[in-house]
């Protein structure tokens, strides 16, 4: 119940909202207890051969359907908007904290897990708050104002009403402390099968590739069995739980119409007062079968809150920031002090290490793969938080700097370069939003894009698909760096940003890269000498250690492992060689 709670408790930011939709449904479940009534005073006029008040009850009747009806299209429409508030502000607040999360916290979660919990979950839970408030408000005022009124009708009837309670109280209670299993099990399956659905739409021309059609096609069988079954299960109970209490309700109408009746050929009850008995006890089962209905999507709402508060309930990262409200001028001057990290305890990946790049200068990191180099920068970002040692900005401590602002203080250039899927003018202004067109194209020029963006039918506003699927490795990576241009960071890190093209296109880039690199402080992490050998620093990285640094032609002259890096061809002559 605690996590139907936690849901719930988004409703208290919607008072009057929630007390219009409760006053509504309390004047329409009244309106409900007029039929019975008038059907009663009809059925004994007309025996007593009286007609001057037949037009009077029938309107009256007709009057108390329109009022219900109309009260009820207002209690619709009041708790569907206050319901989609609420979600609203449910799937806001999960998109938020989701934001907020480690990178460590993604490393170890599915994506399309993820998408599910926000998605479907969210929607479940959107259902057991429309139902719960809607349909258990109503439904539990309902049998209150109709089991009253039976009681004034036959005391002794409305008991033989309650004869079949303890069999739906028992049911209920059965189905409900064994449903919670079910429902999580059928939510796990539809994680699993969208993580699938996500993963494999994302490889689809790896899997073309390598003609694994057949076997994938298998795999996705294979979890969607899983979900079906989940899904058979929780119907399979459900089937033999609603008609079993649907019985109980019928047991109850059969004892009033026996006892009833026999009560009307004794002449304790008269045949309009049976009749309106009857309807009352028609209104009073009725409720309880929505309920019955309504416990089936709580214990389904109760499993996808869970797995949606899961996330809710994970840590956020260190020093979260959402703002840029404390102005903070950045000039670059970067030193390492003693820094060691680990992903794991057991398996530390950076040692004690200790570096000064100042303001304007390059920093190249080179190694083998898994030294470190990656990781190392990825301190700088704080997309990882160091365990022991000291990280200072311009001389203040990293973690003091507000994570907005120090991420605002630094452009990233990756090998793989993410394109979202729209414009090229949309992905260029995530680096300045207030871009104008002039300082866009002057920002593509630069990045030596400019030429094959004019040639695209709608410049500009080209789409570029899907991770920018439309566009080349090299035209992507000459975006990402106009984009980086436009954002005009103080410290730049280039990570691998020219190993997956060609010579020619390393030409365009490497021209492009030595425009954004101009007087900021930069980390480059390459392959290929072209990239490194004119950096102030060559910081050399081996099992998380730096054990050599220098410059180019100092290193070389050392003959240690970046002489023997270069000799292997672990650090590529590139554009070198072309000009030599």
């Amino acid at each position: 119940m605690k996590t139907l709670f936690r849901v719930f408790a988004y409703v208290r930011s919607y008072p009057w909202m929630a007390a219009g939709t409760l006053l509504c449904a309390v004047l329409s479940t009244l309106m409900v207890t007029v039929f019975p009534k008038v059907t009663q005073l009809l059925i004994d006029e007309v025996r007593a051969g009286r007609r001057e008040n037949l037009m009077l009850y029938s309107g009256i009747a007709l009057t108390a359907f329109f009022l219900r009806d109309l009260l009820n299209g207002l209690r619709i429409i009041l708790n569907n908007t206050f319901e989609q508030k609420v979600i609203f502000d449910l799937r806001s607040d999960l998109y938020s904290h989701i934001q907020q999360l480690p990178l460590t916290w993604f490393d170890n979660w599915a994506t399309g897990d993820i998408m599910t919990r926000v998605l479907e979950d969210v929607n479940s839970v959107e259902r057991v708050l429309i139902d719960g408030i809607e349909q258990g408000v109503v439904s539990v005022l309902q049998i209150a104002a109709v089991g009253t009124i039976l009681f004034f009708y036959s005391a002794k009837l409305a008991l033989l009403c309650l004869v079949p309670i303890p069999f739906l109280v028992a049911g209920a209670l059965l189905y409900t402390t064994t449903a919670h299993g079910r429902y999580r099990t059928r939510s796990k399956a539809s994680s699993a099968m969208n993580s699938l659905l996500h993963d494999n739409l994302a490889g689809i021309r790896q899997i073309k590739t390598y003609v694994r059609e057949a076997e994938e096609h298998a795999r996705f069988n294979a979890v969607s069995q899983k979900l079906r079954d989940a899904t058979l299960t929780v119907m399979r109970v459900w089937a033999l739980y609603s008609p079993s209490m649907a019985f109980f309700n019928s047991l109850g109408l059969v004892l009033v119409i026996g006892f009833g009746g026999q009560a009307v050929i004794d002449g304790r009850m008269s045949v309009g007062d049976l009749v309106g008995f009857l309807l009352l006890a028609g209104f009073l089962y009725e409720p309880i079968g929505r309920l019955h209905s309504l416990n089936q999507l709580i214990q389904s709402g109760r499993a996808a809150g869970e797995r949606v508060f899961e996330i809710m309930d994970e840590k956020a990262e260190p020093g979260r920031v959402n703002d840029l409200k404390e102005a903070i001028q950045i000039e670059g001057d970067v030193r390492f002090k003693n820094v060691s990290f680990a992903y794991d305890e057991a398996m530390p990946v950076l040692h004690e290490l200790n570096l000064h790049a100042r303001p304007g200068e390059t920093v190249a990191l080179v190694g083998h793969t898994g030294a470190g180099k990656s990781t190392l920068v990825n301190l700088i970002t704080r997309f990882y938080e160091f365990d022991s040692g000291e990280i200072l900005i311009d001389g203040r401590a990293l973690r003091e700097i507000p994570k907005s602002a120090l991420r605002n203080a630094i452009g990233l250039v990756t090998q793989e370069s993410f394109l979202f899927n729209g414009s090229v003018r949309d992905n260029l202004r995530l680096g300045n939003p207030n871009a104008d067109e002039e300082t866009l194209w002057a920002a593509l020029e630069s990045a030596n894009a400019r030429d094959f963006v004019e040639r695209l039918p709608e410049k500009l506003d080209a789409l570029v698909g899907e991770r920018g699927v439309k566009l080349s490795v090299g035209e992507k990576q000459r975006i990402s760096i106009a984009r980086a241009l436009l954002k005009d960071p103080p410290i730049l890190i280039l990570d691998e940003a020219t190993a997956s093209v060609d010579t020619q296109t390393e030409r365009l880039i490497q021209g492009a890269l030595d425009e954004l690199m101009a007087n900021r402080t930069s980390f480059v992490i390459a392959h290929r000498l072209s990239t490194v050998r004119n950096a102030h620093q060559i910081l050399v990285m081996d099992h998380g250690r730096i054990v050599e640094r220098g410059r180019h032609e100092e290193l070389i002259g050392q003959g240690g492992l970046y002489a023997r890096l270069c000799e292997s061809s672990l650090i590529e002559t590139g554009l070198v060689e072309v000009e030599s």
